[in-house]
């Protein structure tokens, strides 16, 4: 897939790219360091349709949530012949009680089972996190592990 780069002189820079069905939807990232989501106007390019300001936090979490399913897909698809074998992924909310706790305070795999085997930050995969990876609101968290396990791992990770 092509990503189209434009510099905007005196803000900053536009990647967009063009989908199968046409529509062009990318970012402004802008000198200031203000992330803008825009999707452009399909007989246009240069005239946006949408744009929504996002902050750090909701640009970073988007980018988790936009890059953790093909991540997803390919685990579920090497442990399709596991019977038992389930992978899901885990948001950690801003301001949730494991926002700026470590993997190894969640006592996910101890009182679970469950074994995460990426947390994804920023749209960077963090493979095999250890028990001291610092965990921050937007991170999304991927795990493998029975049905049962999981739904306890998300009851931990929801209620503390």
């Amino acid at each position: 897939m092509n990503v189209d780069e434009t510099p905007l002189p005196g803000i900053g820079v536009r990647k967009e790219i063009t989908t199968a069905s046409g529509r062009r939807i990318g970012i402004v990232s802008q000198r200031d360091g203000q992330t803008e989501l825009i999707v452009s106007r399909h007989d246009d390019p240069d005239a946006a349709m949408a744009s929504i300001p996002l902050t750090v936090d909701e640009a970073a979490t988007l980018g988790n949530l936009l890059g953790a399913p093909r991540l997803v897909a390919q685990l579920n698809d090497e442990h399709r012949d596991l019977p038992g074998v389930n992978t899901r992924q885990f948001l950690i909310e801003t301001g949730s009680r494991f926002d700026g706790l470590t993997l190894g305070d969640t006592e996910m795999r101890t009182k679970t089972g469950v074994s995460l085997v990426a947390i994804i930050r920023a749209g960077t995969v963090s493979p095999s996190p250890n028990p001291d990876f610092g965990l921050l609101g937007g991170d999304l968290l991927v795990a493998v592990g029975t049905t049962k396990g999981l739904d306890a791992a998300a009851g931990i990770l929801q209620q503390g």
